[in-house]
């Protein structure tokens, strides 16, 4: 399952607001990544959807 398949799935979101995609990717490939983005912006979805993806983080 990628990381679209969750968005629509759990969050019932189609498509990511601005910084979410990069944040997820930075993420998922074992960097640090910072994201400041204003309230409202989705951070919560920049760490809960890797934590799904990624083994030993959560499940389902």
């Amino acid at each position: 399952m990628n990381y679209y398949d969750i968005l629509k799935q759990y969050f019932g979101y189609d498509s990511f607001k601005d910084g979410q995609e990069t944040l997820i990717q930075g993420i998922l490939s074992g960097r640090d990544v910072l994201g400041i983005m204003p309230t409202g912006a989705g951070k919560s979805l920049c760490f809960q959807i890797p934590a799904l993806m990624l083994p030993g983080f959560a499940f389902e």
